[in-house]
């Protein structure tokens, strides 16, 4: 399956990405093997770290997860990958921490006088596999409401806020709420074959993209295979003590019903050492409740996805990407490869 594939790179299956993070990364860094129509759309809502400094300081949306996609996709030297990816050290001033990846979408932002602009020069001096979509080009905040009632705006507080409140998050909003999408993410959607939301953080990386004007509705009226990729782990200050069937719920609840056909969910065992270490900040392997997320309306679908040999229990990139590409052959209606 797999060399089938690689072999028809060229003219493989339209495929869209939508999140943000290290899960959206993660997806990007396989996928690329398989086919070059390839879309990741990414949310622009994060206001933390070296991101959220660029974004007060000059206006701009967020580059961060922008920047992780594409070196994610990036067909570069190993040195240009080194390059993006290098943060300044304690004692630099302004810069401390701050990415050089990040300073170079700032510069082209300010050559262009467009963010889309930007991402897309980018895209072409690093000679990406694919391309890469922010949402919308508003500046968009976002908001977390708890389950006691409690309100906090600013994605980068939300976990610490969770934390003291000691309760589950109930939903998240953008202020402006509904913002206008990005003319060519919405047309990707249309266009796909296979559409992908996560791995990645619930709250503050899948659900954001759903929330700007139309996509949900784009991704419900699509008749691609549509999949949702589960989480390994419950995520500290976001999902602590979620299943499987809470998640597609939170899910579905912030768009409306049959947004996803299936979620395919990982069944590689994660070892006694990784869960010591995750149970310290209340996390723990997200359980499948198999019965209840198919009442949801969708499929369920277990596969080993585990990386092995990390210090971190995440999706092993080939292994995610197999299994993605697998599915696609087994269910898509229309096959163009």
């Amino acid at each position: 399956m797999e060399q089938r594939f690689e072999r028809r790179w060229d003219r493989g299956p339209r495929i869209v990405a939508i999140g943000g993070g290290h899960g959206l990364s993660t997806l990007l860094r396989g996928l690329k093997t398989y086919t070059r129509n390839l879309t990741a759309i990414v949310t622009v809502a994060d206001d933390g770290g070296g991101s959220g400094v660029l974004r007060n300081d000059l206006g701009m949306p967020p580059p961060g997860d922008i920047r992780n996609c594409m070196q994610a996709l990036a067909n570069t030297e190993p040195v240009m990958g080194q390059l993006l990816a290098y943060r300044f050290p304690e004692g630099s001033g302004r810069l401390t921490g701050q990415s050089f990846g990040n300073l170079i979408l700032a510069a082209l932002n300010g050559i262009t006088g467009s963010f889309e602009e930007a991402v897309s020069e980018m895209s072409h001096v690093l000679a990406i596999s694919g391309r890469i979509l922010p949402v919308t080009s508003a500046d968009v905040k976002l908001e977390a409401t708890f389950e006691n009632g409690t309100a906090i705006l600013g994605e980068s507080k939300i976990a610490d806020f969770k934390k003291a409140q000691d309760c589950r998050i109930r939903s998240v909003r953008l202020l402006p709420e509904r913002p206008a999408p990005v003319s060519a993410a919405l047309a990707a959607i249309r266009e796909a074959d296979l559409i992908l939301l996560g791995p990645g953080s619930l709250y503050t990386s899948v659900i954001p993209n759903l929330l700007v004007d139309g996509v949900a509705q784009a991704i419900c009226d699509s008749d691609a295979l549509r999949v949702y990729i589960g989480n390994i782990m419950t995520q500290d200050g976001e999902t602590e003590g979620m299943t499987l069937s809470d998640h597609i719920d939170a899910l579905l609840s912030h768009a409306k019903p049959g947004l996803v056909d299936l979620c395919l969910a990982n069944c590689s065992p994660v070892s006694q050492e990784l869960l010591e270490r995750y149970q310290e900040e209340g996390a723990e392997p997200i359980r499948v409740d198999k019965e209840k997320t198919e009442a949801l309306g969708v499929e369920v679908v277990e596969r080993p996805m585990l990386s092995t040999g990390t210090r971190y229990a995440r999706h092993s990139p080939d292994r995610l990407s197999q299994v993605v590409m697998e599915l696609y052959g087994e269910r898509a209606e229309t096959k163009i490869f």
